[in-house]
C-alpha cells in the first residue's frame, strides 16, 4: 500500500482546497483594483462598497482555507518529485510553495489590519466599516490601529505589493505546470487535476527539498514574503496631511422648530394623565436617509416606552421612550454592525436611547407636539416631535416623524462628518397603537 510519499496524486482534500482557493483569488484581483477607483465616483459608490465588502468576506475565506491547507499539507506530505528532477528544480518549487502560503495568509491579514485602521488611503480620509462575512457574522477589527493614519497607508502598500508578488508567483507556478505537461510529460500536473492521466516516471524518494535544502527552500519562500510586505509598508508612507482638520461643529438644533429643553423626565409614574399599554406589534420606531448616494431604510426591534397622555390633561401627560440602539436593522449586515461602533451607537458603552416628552401641544385636528429630550450616547438633545393621534373606543392610534441631523447627534463623525457618504439628515418615523392599560 503506497504512503503519501510515494502516493501519485494529492488527496481529496488537499486537490479540493487547492482549487477552490485558486478560483478565490482569481476572482479577488480584478474586485480590487476596480473598486479603488470606483469608491471614489458617486455614480459607482454604492457598487463599489457592496463589491469592498465581497472582497472583505472573500479575503476572511481564504485565509480560513490557506490555514485549513496548511495544516492538512503539514499531515499530508505531496507526492514525490519525479525521478531526475534536479536540486534546484526541487529548490525553487519548494520555495514557490511556501512563498504561496506565505501571501495567502499575509494578504488577507494586511487588507485586515487597513480595514481596522479606518482610514480610506484612496481619499486620504478617515473611514471606519465594520466587517460582516457574507452578512453571516461579524468580523472584529484588530485591536490597537483604529484611527492610525501611517498605519493604514503601510498596511495598503504592503497589500499591494504583495498582490503584484502574487501575480508573478501565479505565473511562475502555472509555466511550470504547462512546462511539465507539455515539455516533461512527466505526470506532474496530473497529481493536482483529476481527469488527466498519469504518467508514471518514477519517484526521487522525496517530497520536496530535502534536508537541509529544505529548510533554505522554506526560508527563502517566507523571506520574499516578508521583504515584500516590508517593502510596500515602507514605500506607501503618507504625505504630511495638508491641513489640519478642522474642529467639529457644536451640536445644533436637531429640529426645525425647537423650544428650549425641558428638564429631563426620567420615567412617566409621576404623571396624572391616563396611561397606555403599548402594542408592539402594531407600533414601530423606523428611520431613513441614503448611503453611497442611495436609499436606505432601517428600524429599531427592540424599544420600549411608558405613556402618560390625555388630550385634556396635556400638562400632566409624559412620555418616556428607551431604545436599545443594537437592534437598529437596515436589511445590511455591514451597515448594522457599523451602526454598533463607537462613532455611532456606541452600543456596548451606551446601550439605550432615551426620549422623554414633558411638554406637549395642540395644534388642531388631531395634531400635536411633544417638547423634549432625546439622549444618545449620554447627551441630551432638544427634539420636538409633530405627530397625529387619534383616540377610539378600540384604542388610541398615532403617527409622527421629525428630520434629525446626525451631526448635532454626533453620529458616524469619525468617517463622515461632511455627509459624504451618509445623509446628514435621517428621518425618523414614530408609529404606535396603544389600548389603556
Amino acid at each position: 500500500m503506497p504512503t503519501e510519499r510515494s502516493a501519485a496524486r494529492y488527496t481529496s482534500v488537499a486537490i479540493i482546497l487547492h482549487w477552490i482557493i485558486a478560483l478565490l483569488v482569481i476572482a479577488m484581483a480584478p474586485m480590487g483594483w476596480w473598486m479603488v477607483d470606483a469608491i471614489g465616483d458617486p455614480a459607482s459608490q454604492q457598487t463599489a462598497y457592496q463589491v469592498f465588502q465581497l472582497h472583505k468576506s472573500i479575503g476572511f475565506a481564504i485565509l480560513a482555507l490557506t490555514l485549513v491547507r496548511l495544516a492538512w499539507r503539514l499531515a499530508h506530505p505531496a507526492p514525490a518529485a519525479p525521478g531526475g528532477t534536479q536540486g534546484w528544480a526541487i529548490f525553487l518549487a519548494h520555495a514557490t510553495h511556501v512563498a504561496f502560503y506565505g501571501l495567502l495568509i499575509a494578504l488577507p491579514l494586511t487588507g485586515w489590519i487597513y480595514v481596522s485602521a479606518g482610514w480610506a488611503v484612496g481619499v486620504d480620509r478617515p473611514l471606519n466599516v465594520a466587517t460582516s462575512w457574507f452578512g453571516l457574522l461579524p468580523i472584529p477589527h484588530l485591536p490597537g490601529f483604529e484611527g492610525e493614519r501611517a498605519v493604514a497607508f503601510g498596511a495598503m502598500g504592503a497589500h499591494g505589493l504583495l498582490v503584484w508578488g502574487g501575480v508573478v508567483l501565479v505565473a511562475m507556478h502555472v509555466g511550470a505546470a504547462l512546462k511539465h505537461q507539455f515539455i516533461d510529460r512527466d505526470g506532474v500536473l496530473a497529481r493536482m487535476v483529476p481527469f488527466l492521466r498519469r504518467h508514471d516516471t518514477g519517484h526521487d524518494g522525496g517530497s520536496g527539498a530535502a534536508g537541509g535544502s529544505g529548510a533554505v527552500a522554506t526560508a527563502a519562500g517566507l523571506a520574499a514574503v516578508l521583504v515584500l510586505s516590508g517593502a510596500g509598508w515602507a514605500l506607501n508612507r503618507p504625505a504630511p496631511p495638508a491641513h489640519a482638520p478642522a474642529p467639529a461643529a457644536a451640536p445644533a438644533v436637531v429640529a426645525e422648530t425647537v423650544a428650549p429643553a425641558p428638564a429631563p423626565v426620567e420615567n412617566a409614574a409621576s404623571a396624572t394623565a391616563k396611561a397606555w399599554t403599548i402594542d408592539k406589534a402594531g407600533s414601530s420606531i423606523a428611520f431613513s436617509g441614503t448611503h453611497t448616494g442611495e436609499a436606505f431604510e432601517g428600524r429599531f426591534e427592540d424599544w420600549d416606552g411608558d405613556i402618560r397622555f390625555d388630550p385634556a390633561d396635556l400638562g400632566g401627560s409624559k412620555v418616556v421612550v428607551r431604545i436599545r440602539t443594537a437592534s437598529a436593522r437596515t436589511g445590511d449586515a455591514t451597515q448594522e454592525n457599523s451602526l454598533r461602533t463607537g462613532e455611532w451607537f456606541n452600543a456596548d458603552r451606551f446601550p439605550e436611547a432615551v426620549f422623554e416628552a414633558g411638554t406637549f401641544r395642540s395644534l388642531g385636528e388631531h395634531r400635536y407636539e411633544a417638547g423634549g429630550t432625546l439622549t444618545i450616547k449620554g447627551k441630551p438633545f432638544p427634539v420636538v416631535l409633530p405627530f397625529r393621534l387619534t383616540i377610539g373606543d378600540a384604542g388610541a392610534s398615532m403617527e409622527g416623524e421629525v428630520d434629525l441631523d446626525r451631526t448635532a447627534l454626533d453620529l458616524g463623525m469619525f468617517s463622515d462628518a461632511a455627509a459624504e457618504w451618509v445623509s446628514k439628515t435621517i428621518r425618523v418615523k414614530v408609529a404606535v397603537r396603544a389600548t389603556p392599560a
